[in-house]
């Protein structure tokens, strides 16, 4: 690979991992606040143990997400000089009010670990939903330099000059909105699913106590019905997306869904494999103009194709895969979850084992939908890493010995992988739920 390539499979590799913990941390707060309130209103201390057991997993995390993130802030100003020389001048505001973000988080964090049981029940909520906000707020302020790569605002380039700096435009850029709310849905939905992989794999135990059960059948059902409402809504944000596409990055659309020729009443294609000699998607499901109705709400709009735009500024097209795997995983979560609650609200039963199997990879199937989402949104910009103002091959550092860099840090990170997994597992092998809820109830 040469040094574009390396640079962006090492920065690409440090935010995939990142990635993971920082989406736990948008959506295990949620969890938690769900938590609360219903122990607050219901009286049942299962779910303040949910909360207090869902926090220190979260602490877990965050432990990681912290040195994940700074990391790959380094790498951002090492690996792309010439990208971060536009940016420091036009997009730096989000980064500096994100560390405000931070803080309210952390300052929350403590107040709501270290001093929950001497805070009142509304006292808690109020500290885990600042925690909330704060977590929230700093992904999509990460998230809004992300939106400004894809619709850059606020300042006008030429001649490799930058000049007519608003920094308030560069903030609320035209896709701004979309995205923003995608990522914390997407975030929200993928707590909510974690907790319901877990809950469902502790109730597939053979010989699992009564009283367990029926505290991993709470949690679960809580997890699925905030699971269930933020997949949909995600899938409701992806329409809006689209819409954006259409307007401000026909190209990705149209490499998205493997469109070559400019039309009306466009069809959109499920699967199959895009063959660009042949300038059709092989293999794949095609719905009769269903992309020119998600590209502007009405089955005439005319949606732009490739051979509308120079070759050499085409996406890679394998993009239309990703994208693919980011829908289908969203759907399928969406029938698993609602699924799973039409029949225990008509059954009133246990959930069966094979549901419980299907509901176990609910977790690894929201993180594989929001890693493929990420990869999507950045491969399908290419040949750009600021849309049609900086090429990548522009951004990206001379430096040699990136491939030595790359091995070393996908050691670090499945290094730090194994050691959280070993902590978490380390740590609730110690403190059983069981002897959690006997507390609990001798507390009550």
């Amino acid at each position: 690979m040469d040094h574009v390539q390396l640079a962006r499979s090492l920065f690409g590799s440090s935010m995939a991992f990142h990635i993971i913990f920082a989406t736990l941390g948008v959506g295990l707060p949620v969890m938690i606040i769900a938590a609360e309130v219903l122990f607050h209103i219901r009286k049942d201390s299962d779910y303040a143990t949910m909360a207090m057991r869902w926090t220190k997993g979260f602490a877990i995390l965050l432990g990681v997400a912290i040195p994940s993130g700074t990391i790959v802030g380094v790498m951002l100003a090492l690996l792309w000089p010439g990208f971060m020389e536009i940016v420091g001048q036009v997009i730096a505001l989000p980064f500096q009010i994100e560390i405000w973000a931070f803080f309210l988080e952390a300052l929350f964090m403590s107040i709501y670990v270290y001093a929950a049981d001497r805070l009142k029940p509304w006292m808690r909520i109020v500290s885990v939903i600042f925690v909330s906000v704060g977590a929230t707020a700093s992904a999509v302020l990460i998230t809004d330099a992300h939106a400004w790569m894809n619709t850059p605002r606020g300042f006008t380039f030429k001649d490799g000059v930058i000049s007519s700096v608003d920094p308030w435009a560069a903030v609320f850029n035209p896709s701004f909105y979309t995205t923003a709310m995608h990522v914390a849905l997407s975030g929200f939905m993928t707590g909510a699913f974690a907790v319901a992989s877990i809950a469902a794999w502790k109730l597939l135990k053979r010989g699992i106590d009564p009283r367990e059960a029926a505290y991993h059948r709470k949690g679960l059902m809580l997890a699925l019905i905030i699971g269930g409402v933020m997949s949909l809504a995600t899938a409701f944000n992806g329409h809006g997306t689209a819409q954006m596409l259409q307007t401000y990055e026909p190209e990705k659309l149209a490499a998205a869904e493997g469109l070559f020729e400019t039309q009306a009443y466009a069809p959109l294609s499920i699967g199959g494999i895009v063959d660009e000699e042949r300038q059709e998607v092989r293999g794949g499901i095609e719905i009769p103009w269903a992309l020119s109705f998600l590209a502007g709400n009405s089955f005439d709009t005319v949606v732009k194709g490739l051979n509308e735009f120079p070759r050499e500024n085409w996406p890679p097209l394998f993009v239309h895969t990703l994208f693919n795997l980011m829908v289908i995983l969203g759907s399928l979560l969406i029938l698993m979850s609602f699924g799973a609650l039409i029949y225990w609200w008509r059954s009133k039963k246990p959930l069966p084992k094979w549901m419980l199997r299907t509901l176990m990879l609910s977790g690894p199937m929201s993180l594989i939908g929001i890693e493929t989402g990420w990869i999507f949104s950045c491969s399908a910009r290419q040949p750009w890493t600021i849309y049609h103002i900086q090429r990548t091959s522009d951004a990206a550092t001379s430096a040699s010995n990136l491939g030595t860099l790359f091995v070393l840090f996908i050691g670090l990170y499945v290094l730090l992988m194994c050691v959280t997994i070993l902590v978490m597992w380390s740590y609730f092998k110690r403190n059983p739920v069981s002897r959690d809820l006997a507390a609990m109830n001798q507390g009550a």
